[in-house]
């Protein structure tokens, strides 16, 4: 039988929590009593989350790929939360670099394992002192990508299939300490449309004449059908009320996935045929 944790009184981090889908996590979670910690990217969002949470949401402006800066974080809210430890913590800050391979720097690509991936890790080690004490929920927002990577979306695919493999490592690590550990697939979503295709937009102006003629074509045919896609989206709202009950289900999933796109995403990734003629299990 599956029934939710007591919610009042509860502690909860969310990293990424200024915009879009983890801004929605955050009020969400507040709004159920949750005491919110979280970071954003700059001093107006904390502000709008402080005063739309009627105080309940705390953020600090914290770059999640610097680790001086996550351990000062951590070790404020560690502190503030005293004895209680922290009951969750939701990992859900990510960028999405697209565009050919060959064509994206290699800068770009590492600064989205920075995020994606290192940072992850370094925010989970810093909060997993407090985790322990409250034998606490560390929830990972990821992506369908990561096992079903599309053209032109290959460092957020690997970066994402990156941290689900830590994922389950971090899982079988710290069982024992009574520390969960859900890895939640999230659909697309109408959050950051027109960032994303603005971002393509810039890849394209920036390839070579000769580049622009290997990937111009099909480049523009990807953008138009992920204008397509982004106006059939998940309203990030309605994914986050997915993700809070996935975080406060129990006995804790070890993978859950929010979003009909996801579903069928996933779904069409264990039926495709194998080279062998075969179908994967």
């Amino acid at each position: 039988m599956v029934s939710t944790f007591p919610r009042f009184g509860r502690s909860v981090v969310v990293t990424g929590a200024g915009a879009g889908l983890g801004r929605d996590i955050a009020l969400g979670l507040a709004a159920k009593g949750y005491i919110v910690f979280g970071t954003a990217m700059s001093a107006a969002e904390a502000l709008d989350l402080r005063d739309a949470s009627g105080g309940r949401v705390s953020l600090t402006v914290c770059d999640v790929t610097k680790a001086m800066g996550v351990e000062a974080w951590a070790s404020g809210v560690t502190e503030a939360l005293g004895a209680a430890g922290l009951n969750l913590l939701i990992n859900n800050a990510d960028v999405l670099t697209q565009g050919p391979i060959e064509v994206l720097l290699l800068d770009a690509i590492r600064h989205e394992f920075e995020v994606n991936v290192f940072g992850a890790l370094s925010v989970i080690n810093a909060f997993l002192p407090a985790l322990r004490k409250a034998r606490g929920r560390i929830v990972q927002v990821n992506t369908w990508m990561a096992s079903l990577p599309l053209p032109f979306s290959g460092p957020s695919a690997a970066s994402h299939a990156a941290i689900e493999v830590f994922s389950a490592v971090y899982r079988a690590e710290l069982k024992s300490f009574g520390i969960e550990v859900v890895v939640v697939t999230a659909g697309n979503m109408k959050t950051g449309g027109s960032a994303k295709t603005s971002a393509l937009a810039r890849i394209a102006n920036g390839m070579t004449s000769g580049q622009r003629k290997l990937y111009g074509k099909t480049l523009g045919t990807f953008a138009k059908g992920l204008s397509s896609t982004q106006a059939a989206s998940f309203d990030s709202a309605a994914t986050a009320a997915q993700v809070i009950e996935v975080a406060e289900q129990h006995p804790a999933p070890s993978r859950a996935v929010v979003g009909a796109d996801a579903e069928e995403m996933l779904r069409a990734t264990h039926e495709s045929p194998t080279p062998g003629g075969m179908h994967s299990a």
